[in-house]
């Protein structure tokens, strides 16, 4: 008998979680979700092609931003198959391996984003406090070196993850909160002592997003420092105009982040519907919103970049 329930915990499965109480208008609900899907897909894949193909925007500003529209594709392309699978066909099933996976990747990913926000963080302060070194600092050699140690670094600290859920056995209803997999709901179905995940999870955290939301916000004192120190006023705007997009980037992607991390750690969604759902709202912000709204802020926000687009699009028309 042991040995079969053994082997009933190792192959759990896992019920993934739409909007309770909205089943007879998934199919509605389903639409805006393609929709956000699409955006994002399009709008980072044209990004990442413009900046391909147009010599004049190989430069450390647009090269952090391709960065960026690659996590982004991944987060979307990660997502998508569970969440409108969710909506579309109510398919909530999802295996035990394919939910490690799928962790895995978002996780890795969301860490990956984070680093490129630091990095593009690095960038506006090398442009506005030591603008005439920037060109020597930020040589396309140092840039894929970074980028290459921060994406090292989110795939280092996310892989034992699979490996500590692998060990538990799983005895409860498995029914997680969100459309996707994420490790804070899963390890919490297990009927095993998680303190080791928990631990794990909250240093990683501290370390990665915590430690790169410091450094980005030291970067902002040091920018404002130095650009209430120039004389002039429109030279002033005009320094602080170059970082709104990425300000929006910061905001769109940390609030929600932080904000599900505290609904996770504190919140207790089996007892309050209200919990709940903030759970889930924040969870879609959280993967949904940065993919398809980072590309259109920088479109319309890069003067240099949205030019490119319309001549691109213009050329394909003619």
């Amino acid at each position: 008998m042991s040995a079969v329930n053994d082997t009933n915990f190792n192959s759990a499965v896992f019920l993934l979680t739409g909007i309770p109480g909205q089943e007879d208008v998934y199919l509605w609900i389903s639409i805006p979700f393609c929709l956000m899907y699409v955006i994002s897909i399009v709008g980072n894949s044209i990004i990442l092609f413009i900046i391909k193909t147009d010599a004049g925007l190989h430069e450390p500003m647009y090269i952090f931003l391709s960065m960026l529209a690659v996590t982004d594709l991944g987060l979307s392309i990660v997502t998508l198959p569970t969440i409108l699978g969710i909506y579309l066909f109510n398919s909530r099933e999802i295996s035990q391996d394919a939910c490690f996976a799928q962790l895995f990747f978002i996780h890795s990913f969301a860490k990956f984003e984070s680093s490129v926000l630091l990095l593009m963080a690095f960038d506006r302060f090398i442009a506005i406090c030591n603008p005439l070194r920037y060109a020597a600092i930020l040589t396309p050699p140092r840039i894929a070196k970074m980028g290459l140690a921060f994406m090292l670094r989110g795939v280092a600290v996310i892989f034992p993850l699979p490996f500590l859920l692998k060990r538990f056995r799983y005895c409860r209803d498995n029914v997680l909160s969100h459309s996707y997999c994420v490790h804070q709901e899963v390890m919490k179905m297990a009927c095993s002592d998680i303190t080791v995940n928990s631990i794990y999870g909250l240093c990683t955290t501290l370390l990665t997003v915590g430690l790169d939301l410091l450094l980005i916000f030291l970067s902002y004192v040091m920018i404002l420092k130095t650009v209430l120190s120039i004389a002039s006023q429109v030279e002033c705007l005009r320094a602080l105009n170059t970082c709104v997009s990425h300000l929006c980037a910061v905001l769109v992607f940390y609030i929600p982040d932080i904000g599900l991390a505290v609904t996770h750690r504190f919140g207790n969604s089996s007892s309050h519907f209200s919990s709940h759902l903030l759970q889930i709202v924040l969870g879609y912000f959280y993967l949904l919103v940065p993919p398809m709204i980072n590309p259109i802020v920088y479109s319309v926000k890069s003067k240099h970049l949205r030019q490119r687009i319309i001549r691109a699009f213009v050329k394909v028309l003619l």
